[in-house]
């Protein structure tokens, strides 16, 4: 009875923290091109809330990883689908005919060329948003709009972490950044964008969703945007 009160009344220790792009080089064989967790599909339902039909667009998968919103978009009957993410090893596992090592921070396409931009919890592997939403901003066309989702700061800093099982068994959390709405409003109005719709799917919401720890039944996981470029 003494552990399991300990239990309840301690944090759950924080697995060691890997830099993102050392973390996908160690997840990426293992990691499919779909939402194969419980905080992913809770973030991919959000995402797909946000949507707005794709049929004929061009659409950009940033920090696409192995590909899921991209074949999400391609199966949506988006006219040309490219993904770009800065893990080599990511691309390697990634079945889309386009695609592209680069960063969010310096996206290799021509200014206004894209309709949607896709972006799954990727963002808050970097400290900064800033860049990353000025070469948003700047490759959209106007009108075009961008998806963002992000694992919800409150979550984070309630002490949960993103983490993964490595093929050895070892259990390490992913480099990841606070990023609150106050940060995401600054950036994107810096970039001369603007926030149309915001959800944050909550705790408890989807009986499947658990955290290690003890998590606020309630507690915002995820947070996603629709941001618009005018």
């Amino acid at each position: 009875m003494l552990a399991r009160i300990l239990r309840r009344l301690l944090p759950a220790p924080i697995p060691p923290t890997l830099p993102s792009l050392e973390a996908y080089q160690r997840w990426a064989a293992a990691y499919p091109p779909h939402a194969h967790n419980a905080l992913m599909q809770a973030e991919q339902a959000a995402m797909e809330q946000l949507l707005l039909p794709l049929a004929g667009k061009v659409v950009l998968d940033l920090a696409c990883g192995t590909g899921r919103y991209g074949l999400l978009a391609r199966d949506a009957g988006a006219r040309t689908v490219m993904g770009i993410d800065n893990s080599a090893a990511m691309l390697r596992q990634n079945p889309l005919p386009h695609i592209a090592l680069a960063t969010s921070e310096a996206v290799p396409l021509a200014g206004e060329s894209v309709d949607v931009i896709l972006c799954g919890l990727a963002l808050g592997h970097l400290p900064q948003l800033k860049p990353s939403l000025v070469e948003i901003s700047r490759v959209l066309k106007p009108g075009g709009y961008a998806l963002i989702s992000d694992f919800h700061p409150f979550i984070f800093l309630n002490g949960q972490r993103r983490t993964f099982t490595a093929p050895d068994g070892k259990t390490f959390a992913v480099e990841h950044y606070a990023h609150l709405y106050a940060d995401y409003h600054a950036g994107v109005q810096a970039a001369g964008l603007s926030v149309e719709q915001v959800l944050e799917p909550r705790l408890g919401e989807d009986k499947t969703v658990r955290f290690a720890g003890e998590a606020v039944p309630g507690t915002p996981v995820i947070i996603a945007y629709r941001l618009r470029k005018p």
